[in-house]
């Protein structure tokens, strides 16, 4: 059986970034070796990934939440979904 190599289709997007966002991709591009535009793609694919993380963590807790029977600990668990969704 061949195993075939999957290509991921690349798709030009034009983003304008702030100086001083484009000047800290350049010096991170710079010191791991890459292209701006890889250290671009890798960035946003870390961001990405926090965020599922983040939304992931965010459920988890709101289910844990929802199933709790000790008045405290919906206290101390709807408090901590507070932080999530308002910030501190």
């Amino acid at each position: 059986m061949e195993l075939m190599k999957t290509q991921e289709k690349s798709v030009r997007q034009s983003v304008s970034l702030p100086a001083k966002t484009a000047a800290q991709v350049r010096n991170l591009a710079k010191t791991r070796r890459l292209s701006s535009n890889r250290m671009l793609v890798e960035l946003i694919e870390n961001g990405i990934e926090a965020e599922k993380r983040k939304q992931q963590e965010f459920f988890e807790l709101a289910e844990r939440f929802r199933n709790a029977s000790d008045p405290e600990e919906a206290k101390r668990l709807g408090e901590a979904l507070g932080r999530m969704v308002f910030g501190d």
